[in-house]
């Protein structure tokens, strides 16, 4: 580890120790956020003074950039303790510095091949069963199939929106404050005075399977032992139809109805004696003549329902529309029931990235991403939004990485970073000594690319925290150290202006996160069936309740009704 140099030539840096403060301080009211500073003067919706620069393509005179203009600036928002898990500056063990330290060198040796790496990644917490990731088999990883499968699905969020076409930099489509909540913070210095460079989550969005199509969505009867293990439709398709629901029910075998999946219970209960939902999720592998590829699911209506809807907590006994049969809905059936609501009846959705359906992208010499068609999120938005929402928000939010399979539409549930000088190649707890002034980065290879904003740069290396998929069971019940964590590690550099902002950046991977994407904070999934009036508890569902029922089972996009889901999730949790 090295120490900081006692003097330093960076213009960012000399405007750190030149504030009044001493080098090591963190006091907001000289280095940091205090509002009279012009590091990072933000409005309440985002606005603020600065000149913001794309990063994604070489600079030249059609180089994008955006200029917004603050109406007033806001003092520095003080992230709650109850709100979230905050460390000033992060931890650093001897192992993760010589992990660090060899990374390093290996960038610097064949930036290429590092380029190409998947991140290191490790297993946080694994409460439970997670779903034997990967989804894609030998092929498709060669393949790279999942490029297009995730195009494919960016397409549902940007079919309404033309400036989102196709990627470009540092358009619409790549500003932090189109995503996040609060965007309060723009420097990393006053992301370090403010306590936000080490933040988890304390409401942890909660694991739950992606429900396959290939396996009838939530129309699997995941409990049954006898349902196929296969990610064969057609062989679960079969299984389900050769033991009807409707034979299933009149048996009166209360564990062979428990076992039923959570489509079914759903029509049980409101009553659809043609189990409208459960045929519509059978229909949707039929599309496909049952030739369904296994990761295909309603992972983006779990990422989302995961934290804007409560747990479930424990399963809970509810009286069927017949009037004398008794549900019991696990949670891992409500979770499944509001995956399939966040899925086909999301509200909006804020996004910043875009679409590549380009296998194998073109690159330059040193391995960085230069295809037009692939421009990606530009690390210094992927680090504002980051700290901006899960920090500051509160919030979390969904992560999507093309070039890397294992990492598909993952709430986010917490993050921390370090600095590092990328000239010296050394791990630095202090920022001052972490950077390097441009003209005196000899060893950059983006130098090409950088704005000429740009007065230093800082090597960060960050870990995220991310929910991953679960096999649904019986248990009951379910808590947050039931969940599945892991953790990822991303590498690159931030640029930084003459006042410390973050303009931009390069990454050192290409497996990077490109999309990212959160509901706003008050919206709300719901069909366009929603009855009025109560259901009361220990009687059945109201009957205006059921028609509206099945006309929102029977939809393009089939979808439970709202109001029942919450229902049993406020019941599971009472």
């Amino acid at each position: 580890m090295s120490t900081p140099p006692k003097k330093h030539d960076c213009p960012i840096l000399n405007l750190i120790k030149g504030c009044g403060c001493q080098s090591n301080t963190t006091s907001s009211s000289c280095c940091g956020d205090d509002h009279n500073h012009p590091h990072d003067h933000v409005t309440s919706s985002g606005n603020q003074e600065k000149h913001s620069h794309s990063h994604d393509h070489a600079h030249d005179s059609s180089h994008t950039h955006s200029h917004e203009t603050a109406a007033a600036s806001t003092p520095p928002v003080t992230v709650p303790d109850e709100a979230t898990e905050n460390d000033a500056t992060p931890a650093i063990s001897a192992e993760q510095e010589k992990e660090l330290l060899a990374d390093l060198q290996d960038f610097d040796n064949n930036p290429a091949e590092f380029m190409d790496r998947s991140p290191r990644k490790r297993v946080e917490q694994a409460g439970g069963t997670d779903t034997n990731l990967p989804f894609f088999d030998q092929a498709a990883i060669d393949n790279k199939a999942y490029v297009g499968a995730r195009d494919e699905l960016r397409t549902s969020f940007e079919a309404n929106d033309a400036d989102h076409a196709t990627r470009a930099a540092f358009t619409s489509n790549d500003l932090a404050q189109n995503l996040v909540d609060s965007y309060s913070y723009t420097s990393l210095q006053s992301m370090q005075a403010n306590n936000l460079m080490n933040v988890r989550l304390n409401n942890q969005p909660w694991s739950d399977d992606y429900w396959a199509i290939c396996r009838g969505i939530i129309g699997k009867r995941y409990a049954d032992p006898g349902f196929p293990k296969s990610s064969d439709w057609n062989t679960c398709h079969n299984y389900v139809s050769s033991r009807p629901a409707a034979s299933v029910l009149t048996s009166g075998s209360t564990t062979a109805i428990n076992n039923l999946s959570p489509s079914e219970k759903y029509d049980i209960l409101v009553g659809d004696s043609n189990y409208t939902l459960t045929k519509k999720m059978w229909a949707e592998g039929a599309k496909f003549g049952g030739n369904v590829a296994p990761w295909m699911g309603i992972c983006h209506g779990w990422a989302p329902a995961s934290y804007m809807l409560p747990r479930p907590t424990k399963a809970i006994t509810v009286l069927a529309a017949d009037g004398h049969t008794q549900l019991t809905f696990y949670p891992s059936d409500i979770k499944g029931l509001a995956s399939l609501l966040w899925a086909n009846a999301s509200p909006g959705t804020k996004f910043i990235g875009g679409r590549c359906n380009v296998e194998n992208p073109a690159r330059d010499i040193n391995g960085r991403l230069i295809e037009a068609a692939c421009f990606d999120t530009n690390p210094g938005t992927w680090h504002l939004a980051v700290v901006n929402q899960i920090g500051v928000s509160k919030r979390s939010m969904v992560l999507d990485v093309t070039f890397d399979y294992e990492v598909w539409n993952q709430p986010v549930l917490g993050y921390r970073y370090l600095h590092f000088n990328p000239q010296s190649m050394t791990y630095q707890s202090s920022l001052a000594a972490a950077a390097v002034s441009r003209a005196n980065y000899t060893r950059d290879k983006f130098s090409s690319y950088h704005s000429n904003q740009t007065a230093s740069i800082v090597g960060i290396k960050m870990f995220v925290l991310y929910m991953v998929e679960t096999t649904p069971s019986h248990n009951s019940p379910d808590s947050s150290g039931k969940d599945v964590i892991n953790e990822v590690e991303y590498m690159y550099d931030l640029e930084l202006d003459f006042s410390g902002k973050i303009i931009g950046g390069e990454w050192r991977s290409i497996k990077h996160p490109d999309f990212l994407w959160t509901p706003t904070k008050s919206s709300r999934a719901r069909t366009n069936y929603e009855p009025s009036g109560t259901w009361q508890s220990g009687q059945s569902v109201p009957s205006s309740w059921r028609s509206a029922a099945v006309s929102a089972s029977n939809a393009a996009k089939p979808a439970p009704l709202a109001a029942i889901v919450e229902q049993l999730i406020s019941l599971s949790n009472s």
